[in-house]
């Protein structure tokens, strides 16, 4: 499960390197599929974190997870916030609610 999560994170990151060297008429297809990436990785992390046995009893403790360390040492900065705001929701066992998108 573990190397689906990486997988999934490799991905993202590559539409990240994608999304930062875009051109601005390409920025805005850059940045979903950026997006889209990124939400099927922390998927595959919400299907890894169910899987453990004894679960972490706080965010702190699912921070301080190897595997989830691993995957913060390969993040950008500006994605920890993500990361974390995102793992939080796992952790308390909530799914995120998508927001309807305007054009």
């Amino acid at each position: 499960m573990s190397e689906e999560v990486e997988q999934a994170l490799d991905a993202a990151l590559r539409r990240w390197k994608a999304m930062a060297g875009s051109e601005m008429d390409e920025a805005e297809e850059a940045a979903d599929g950026f997006e889209h990436a990124f939400y099927a990785f922390i998927d595959k992390l919400r299907l890894w974190y169910v899987q453990l046995e004894p679960k972490p009893a706080s965010l702190d403790d699912a921070l301080r997870l190897p595997f989830v360390e691993h995957i913060i040492s390969k993040l950008p900065d500006p994605l920890y916030l993500n990361l974390e705001t995102e793992l939080e929701l796992i952790v308390e066992r909530k799914l995120r609610i998508d927001d309807e998108k305007y054009d």
